[in-house]
């Protein structure tokens, strides 16, 4: 039974797409276990060796590391036209689930459109019911308030 990744709708057993979008996932991923190692250096790393001779830090390999997948993704998307909305990108940064966001928008959506048709099944209602006291009142109304239908007559 494989799992799912809780912020994407492909399993996280499932081999990437191939092509550059797959390079690109690789690459991200490459990123993101670099971005990983790099603060988990920082973390372990104690002052204390510093002064131990042949103590070498391993900060500075691991930031190169993460500068290194930023420079390939960056030459990466010359090739990709794909566009992100900087939405997306702002709610990533504010720690909020993109598509938690547009399931939300969909659904406020959804009800903003059922609440316009409610409005304009009442307006087409009150229109009728106008049109239909227009031409008892005023009866030489009628045939421009209730257009009859054009017939199309078919030739045989």
């Amino acid at each position: 039974m494989s799992s799912h990744a809780p912020d994407s709708p492909r399993s996280s057993q499932s081999p990437p797409p191939e092509g550059v979008q797959g390079d690109l996932e690789l690459e991200l991923l490459g990123l993101a276990n670099a971005l990983y190692n790099l603060g988990t250096t920082v973390i372990n790393d104690s002052t204390k060796d510093r002064d131990k001779p042949g103590g070498a830090k391993q900060v500075g390999p691991r930031a190169n590391d993460v500068v290194h997948h930023l420079a390939t993704i960056d030459d990466m998307a010359q090739n990709i036209p794909t566009m992100i909305p900087f939405q997306v990108l702002s709610d990533i940064d504010n720690a909020r689930n993109p598509m938690q966001l547009t399931k939300e928008r969909l659904e406020r959506a959804a009800t903003e459109n059922q609440f316009m048709n409610g409005k304009i099944a009442a307006i087409d209602s009150y229109r009728k019911l106008l049109n239909e006291a227009l031409a008892i009142s005023f009866p030489e109304t009628a045939e421009y308030l209730h257009p009859k239908q054009d017939v199309i007559k078919m030739e045989t």
